[in-house]
């Protein structure tokens, strides 16, 4: 096991040969090598931790409560073997959906949290949390980092005649994300508004199924106002997206149905090319082929979820590396200096 000069180590998990590669790509750019501990039936640091700051780097697969408790037996590992810092880099923080009550569902991401607090973790660095209130979850501080400079970057290098783009959120929601990019690059915007799938709070999950009829002599209860049902008005898109490059914006991509929808709405109101830009590329079930058949000319997403399977099963997709601000953040940790700079000209609504 290989020790840096300055006294810090950075630890793969192996959940992932993307994992590996992207811890690879850290340490190059930080100078100094990293170690793996490979979890089975168990653990065992055979070197030294104490009193040293150990990072330890974990990308998160198709197989998420995998990685998840492997992060947790290498956190409880190094916490027993006396390590003075436990800082996790998770470029995707799992579950950061589920970070709201959705009427008799649990706010999983806040168990997660608190998981990874009692096993010993003292500091992570993640990026784009899917709300940024999730930062409040935690007991330790969170470095919450943005890939939006990065995906900006690429705008401006790899499309050609950007000038001539329009930036799209796909639902109303998406706008704030989607008008920090519009701003920055200096373009128009276009919000897409109106009826869509149902949304994963408006599924039915059994509250409104008629009550069991009791024959009650006494109190009847009170006379509540009715609920008006939700109606979402036809979808229309507000902005001219006409004889314009479209790019939607957004953090994660896993279910494509939403973008596919919109970029076929886009195609019809006259815009000649669609690019989505997230940052996390989840893909999951039949993606790729959805996003082969659409309309959608290309997806770029940054290498923060392992995701080669899905670009070899579809050319349209993308990968923008983000490792350069990953090593950034544990440079500046250790040496004790100051975030902010990774934070420069990036808006709160990003």
């Amino acid at each position: 096991m290989n020790v840096a000069k300055s006294g810090y180590r950075v630890f793969s998990a192996n959940s992932s040969a993307a994992c590996t590669e992207l811890a690879k790509k850290i340490t190059d750019l930080c100078k100094m090598t990293f170690s793996s501990l490979y979890i089975e039936t168990r653990v065992d640091v055979k070197e030294s931790v104490r009193g040293q700051t150990i990072f330890i780097i974990q990308t998160i697969p198709r197989d998420v409560n995998t990685a998840i408790m492997e992060l947790l037996i290498m956190a409880y590992a190094l916490k027993t073997s006396c390590a003075k810092n436990i800082i996790g880099v998770i470029p995707y923080f799992p579950y950061s959906k589920q970070c709201k009550m959705r009427k008799r569902g649990s706010i999983v991401c806040k168990l997660l949290a608190s998981m990874l607090a009692k096993a010993g973790l003292t500091h992570i660095i993640t990026m784009d949390l899917h709300q940024k209130e999730i930062q409040g979850f935690f007991s330790f501080p969170v470095d919450n980092l943005r890939a939006s400079p990065f995906l900006i970057q690429y705008i401006q290098e790899e499309i050609p005649d950007y000038r001539n783009a329009i930036i799209v959120a796909k639902s109303p929601a998406a706008a704030k994300r989607a008008q920090s990019y519009a701003e920055r690059l200096r373009l128009g915007l276009a919000v897409i508004h109106g009826e869509a799938q149902c949304a994963e709070s408006d599924m039915a999950d059994g509250r409104h199924s008629p009550p069991c009829v009791r024959n009650t002599t006494g109190h009847t209860g009170l006379e509540l106002p009715i609920m008006m049902a939700k109606e979402k008005p036809p979808i229309t898109v507000v902005g001219d997206v006409g004889g314009r490059i479209a790019i939607i914006v957004d953090d994660i991509i896993d279910d494509v149905g939403d973008f596919v929808a919109a970029a076929e709405i886009l195609k019809e109101r006259g815009a000649y090319k669609i690019y989505i830009m997230a940052t996390h590329g989840l893909l999951s079930a039949d993606a790729p082929r959805l996003i082969e058949e659409s309309a959608i000319d290309v997806v770029v997403v940054t290498n923060t979820v392992p995701h080669e399977v899905q670009k070899l099963q579809c050319p349209k997709i993308k990968t923008v590396d983000v490792s350069m601000i990953l090593a950034e953040a544990i440079r500046r940790i250790h040496n004790g200096e100051s975030m902010a700079y990774l934070f420069r000209n990036i808006t709160v609504d990003d």
